[in-house]
């Protein structure tokens, strides 16, 4: 047992001195010194600072960045997986960045800081991580820009903006398999992380290159005056794509967005036709060696004809966590031209300087030749105090925003802009921000407050949304564009909050409307059309009417506070309203429950209630088009005053003038009142009305006031 042991502590002994004869200037070391460690599986190289002229004080940039680049790269060359830098501040170079290498986590102590050189220039970064460059991990530290000492006077070249808006912490393009953990990035005269991807333009293909004619399906070149080919085949030789065997079209002028592309062999045998459009990733079949495009237009019209074939790699797999992005000019993260990026648990705060001023920019610039971002999450994170945006969903595919709490207190809490499709956001809190949607998206069970929430796309969904003091604007140019269900509205009198509708019709299904804003809890100017079931407004401020847009409502309820005197529901516009199911109560001193006035409406009142309070009219009708009240009900049992018409065609000396009210029907309605009063009444319809036709009611201390020349039937009167 002796020798053993002995052989063993031989053994051991020898490994070390081979591990130290490796790293003269320090040794091995434990994890916070300088040296090798072990880390998992991935073995650990600790920066030795002096082997590589690599200072932690603030000092020499050139050698500080030309260090940690060389011991990263050696570093990678022997196998590490791990590379951390010691405590301390390293300023790096205002020409140059840290260059990472694949297959690599990169580690800092949370009070190390990468800090860049104060420089004038409009385009920097501190790290990059650049095409091809894969599986990278980057742990903890402070990577820091020189927002607050820059040169904003100078220029990079004769032509560019002037802007200094590119100065940034950490840049991808096209890499793959990324992980950010715990990092701070502050400072930046841009952003501090920008994912963005790699392209390269390879050939370009003008009006002369074509020719008229077709290929069949066979790949066999045919006359056709309808079409046009390209005269030559595009080889598919170039280095990137014998890599990654894809490629777009691109930047097309004067040609379809549809067209057909059809690949050979090396030896001239035709191997596959594949049918695309512009702008679409194309893969390339096995053993393809060149290929032909065909468009459906004549040779005549594609006189200026352009399009162009590009390699484009986005950045993926992406994951950004636990980590604090703040102070930059323009934003905290943009999202570039990137796929499967899941950013979360992060703080974005104070980011103002330069447009667009937001936490989160998903813009890829994909129609004016930019990247295609695609599957972005964005979940369980803070925002606040930034300028413009907390997050912008400006261009690309699929994104989930979730669980996030945005509060830039007056600003945009989220924007989907048009070039942005399949977004969804879930349950995440408006704090005083706005919501922003200008095209399709779904929204569920979201929260808002001290905000306002604009939908005008063409294909939203809001399943669940509570909002308090806030505006929600529904202004779709599309019938139905906008369907929400169980959507609340609080007002609690501190804004002008409540619910506007405009546009094209919209459907809403259990939407609730409480309290008192500053002004109407509801109003709209929308084309008739919408549908409104199981739709409430209660508590609203009577001093302002309803302006109520054109219609169905099924199995609503309006009833007013008790503190105003007008409260009345305006229904005129043109167009037709039809409330069937619904209950309307009024408050003591209210004139009037509803109104119309409008020579355009068509008004349909059926199986409904007006809970009267106090000497007020269920309905006043000054102009209709038509009028419908079948089968309703007005209790007033509150009544003081023997002279209140509860159902009243045009106001008092009215008669005299020509009538605006085309047509009204009473069938089948009940009324009720504690006193003799009047029930219906029609003689101030005006000069030339129609008989009005009155039939199978039931009135109780309530009379019939009606014109000549109305239709009277089977009316009980008790």
């Amino acid at each position: 047992m002796k020798r053993k042991s002995f052989l063993m502590l031989v053994i051991l002994s020898l490994a070390l001195l081979l591990v130290i004869s490796d790293y003269p200037s320090s040794g091995v070391t434990h994890v916070y010194g300088e040296g090798t460690t072990e880390t998992g599986i991935a073995k650990a190289y600790v920066v030795e600072l002096s082997r590589w002229g690599i200072h932690n004080d603030g000092t020499d940039a050139a050698d500080t960045t030309k260090g940690i680049n060389d011991a990263l790269e050696w570093a990678s060359k022997n196998g590490y997986g791990t590379f951390k830098l010691p405590s301390g501040t390293y300023l790096i170079d205002k020409d140059g960045s840290i260059g990472m290498v694949s297959n690599m986590q990169f580690v800092l102590p949370p009070d190390a800081v990468l800090q860049k050189e104060t420089n004038g220039k409009e385009n920097y970064e501190i790290m990059s991580i650049a095409y091809g460059v894969h599986d990278v991990t980057l742990i903890g530290g402070t990577y820091r820009g020189d927002k607050d000492t820059h040169d904003y006077s100078k220029k990079d070249a004769p032509s560019s903006y002037g802007t200094h808006e590119f100065g940034f912490g950490i840049h991808t393009a096209g890499a793959e398999n990324l992980t950010i953990d715990g990092i701070k990035a502050l400072n930046f005269t841009g952003d501090g992380l920008i994912l963005d991807g790699y392209g390269k333009g390879l050939k370009g293909v003008n009006a002369g290159d074509f020719v008229a004619g077709s290929i069949d399906e066979l790949g066999r070149v045919t006359a056709n005056g309808k079409k046009i080919r390209t005269a030559a085949s595009f080889k598919l030789n170039d280095p990137l794509l014998q890599k990654d065997p894809h490629f777009e079209l691109s930047n097309a002028i004067g040609l379809p967005s549809q067209f057909e592309i059809y690949f050979y062999k090396a030896n001239g045998g035709f191997l596959k036709k594949v049918s695309t459009k512009v702008r679409d990733s194309i893969t390339i079949p096995d053993g393809a060696a060149s290929c032909y495009l065909v468009f459906n237009t004549s040779l005549a019209s594609a006189k200026g004809a352009h399009i162009e074939y590009w390699y484009r790699k986005q950045t993926s797999n992406v994951v950004v966590k636990n980590s604090e992005f703040a102070y930059n000019r323009r934003q905290g993260i943009t999202v570039g031209g990137a796929n499967n990026v899941t950013i979360t648990g992060s703080t974005f705060h104070d980011i103002k300087g330069t447009a667009p001023q937001s936490g989160i920019d998903v813009e890829g610039g994909y129609a004016v030749n930019g990247f295609l971002n695609s599957n972005i999450n964005i979940v369980n994170n803070e925002f606040y105090n930034n300028a413009a945006y907390d997050i912008v969903l400006f261009d690309g595919r699929n994104a989930r925003v979730e669980n996030n709490h945005l509060a830039s207190s007056g600003k945009i809490g989220l924007a989907v802009s048009k070039p942005f499709s399949g977004a969804k956001a879930v349950r995440n809190h408006f704090d005083g921000t706005g919501l922003i949607a200008e095209k399709d998206g779904v929204f569920i069970d979201n929260t808002m407050n001290d905000g306002s929430a604009h939908f005008t796309g063409s294909t939203i969904a809001i399943n669940g949304m509570e909002l308090s003091d806030s505006l929600l604007l529904i202004n779709t140019n599309t019938k139905f564009g906008v369907k929400g269900s169980d959507i609340k509205l609080v007002n609690h009198s501190k804004s002008q909050s409540g619910l506007r509708i405009l546009g094209q019709p919209v459907l809403l299904q259990n939407t609730s409307i409480e309290g008192e804003p500053t002004l109407r809890a509801f109003t709209g100017t929308s084309a008739e059309g919408s549908i409104f079931e199981g739709f409430k407004v209660t508590g609203y401020n009577t001093n302002f009417s309803l302006d109520l847009p054109p219609g169905t409502y099924t199995n609503c309820e309006f009833q007013g506070s008790e503190k105003g005197q007008f409260g009345a529901l305006n229904v005129s516009q043109p167009g037709k309203y039809v409330f069937q199911g619904c209950t309307f109560h009024s408050n003591a001193i209210s004139a009037v429950s509803m109104t119309a006035n409008n020579p355009k409406t068509n008004l349909v009142i059926k199986d409904s209630t007006f809970e009267l309070a106090g000497n007020t009219q269920a309905l006043n009708i000054q102009a209709v088009k038509r009028v419908w009240l079948e089968n309703n009900t007005v209790h007033a049992m509150h009544m003081t005053s023997a002279k209140t018409e509860l159902i009243k065609l045009n106001n008092n000396g009215a008669q005299s003038r020509p009538s605006a009210i085309l047509s009204a029907t009473f069938i089948g309605n009940r009324i009720n009142a504690n006193i003799k009063t009047i029930g219906i009444s029609t003689i101030y319809a005006g000069i030339g009305a129609p008989p009005y036709l009155l039939e199978n009611n039931s009135l109780i201390n309530a009379a019939l006031l009606t014109k000549p020349n109305d239709i009277r039937s089977n009316n009980i009167l008790k």
